[in-house]
């Protein structure tokens, strides 16, 4: 199996989404198989432990305190409160339990409390993932000490068209932090958000900088934008589904060990369009009725597709065998 290149230029990526749809798909669907069962799922569950206030800009998030789009401010959960929704969702069939909060960054009072519930979640024998803001180094190691597996902070757009989302927080913050998860040894979920008004060759740029990172992240989250009324983002046009198909495509070309997750906006798309992402290389989902704050496909419509497609939800043991160590999920619209 020949090593992931790191070296890819946006030219190369351009190039790619630019591509024949058929042309594009038989070479992404070719890496896939090169590098993953085509008929295997990651499946994982995303909890909203700590809901709504958050004092970020991002023009796309329902839970940045400034917009008004219904979304009341929550405390932190109990320990109690996330147990039962993980136990729910390994039930469910989910191998990972993801955890996010609507922090800027935690501070160091509470990530005893998240470490708490790393180590609950760790015992049902369940993968672990968070998202929790920026971190500091000795923040992402109290979390690996804990038995965190995942950490996801998301780059969301490609470096040129990220000050037309955000502007409190700046692009090198966010590669800080993952520069920190990866020290601490922990695995990276690091994706974007596309749909946001950004051009062709932006995505490109996204796709681009996640490729060219230290190590490509274990996990990349390719998130549809779902627009929420009371956010900026509110009216933009629908990105093309086929656009978004060469958009997984080019994910799994140029990170081919990776694994590739539908993320926020499948509640919109049709079962025909998941199943063209499917093909073209997407091979992670989040199951669950909500991302956070946004709607998500009900774990029966899931299963229904899934028996209809003839593909089966992926095993912690199976996946730890198609993930490299050496490869490397953005908040997922959080």
């Amino acid at each position: 199996m020949p090593t992931p290149r790191h070296d890819w230029t946006r030219d190369d990526v351009l190039r790619l989404l630019d591509l024949p749809f058929a042309d594009l798909l038989q070479q992404a669907h070719a890496v896939h198989r090169e590098h993953h069962d085509p008929n295997a799922v990651q499946v994982s569950t995303l909890l909203s432990i700590k809901t709504g206030g958050c004092p970020e800009d991002c023009a796309y998030c329902p839970q940045a305190a400034r917009y008004s789009t219904g979304v009341e401010a929550e405390k932190l959960m109990t320990l109690d409160a996330v147990m039962a929704k993980a136990r729910q969702a390994k039930a469910a069939g989910a191998t990972r339990f993801c955890m996010g909060a609507a922090w800027r960054s935690p501070k160091d009072r509470d990530v005893p409390k998240v470490a708490a519930m790393i180590g609950a979640v760790k015992a049902l024998g369940m993968e672990t993932c968070a998202t929790l803001g920026m971190l500091s180094p000795p923040q992402a190691e109290a979390l690996k000490e804990a038995g965190l597996d995942y950490y996801n902070h998301n780059l969301d757009s490609a470096p040129e068209f990220y000050g037309e989302i955000i502007q409190t927080r700046e692009y090198q913050d966010r590669l800080d932090t993952l520069g920190h998860v990866r020290d601490a040894g922990l695995k990276t979920c690091c994706g974007g958000i596309v749909g946001m008004g950004e051009s062709r060759a932006q995505r490109a740029g996204l796709l681009h900088t996640l490729a060219t990172l230290p190590a490509h992240p274990d996990s990349v989250p390719i998130n549809r934008l779902v627009r929420v009324e009371g956010t900026p983002l509110a009216e933009t046009r629908p990105l093309d589904p086929f656009e978004f198909v060469r958009t997984i495509a080019v994910a799994r070309i140029v990170m081919p060990a990776s694994m590739v997750r539908l993320s926020a906006g499948r509640a919109e798309m049709s079962d025909e369009l998941q199943a063209l992402c499917f093909f073209a290389g997407a091979n992670s989902i989040f199951y669950g009725e909500k991302l956070l704050t946004t709607d998500n496909p009900d774990t029966g419509r899931d299963q229904a597709l899934f028996a209809r497609l003839g593909v089966h939800a992926m095993q912690i043991e199976r996946q730890s065998t198609t993930v490299h160590a050496d490869i490397v999920e953005p908040l997922i619209t959080a």
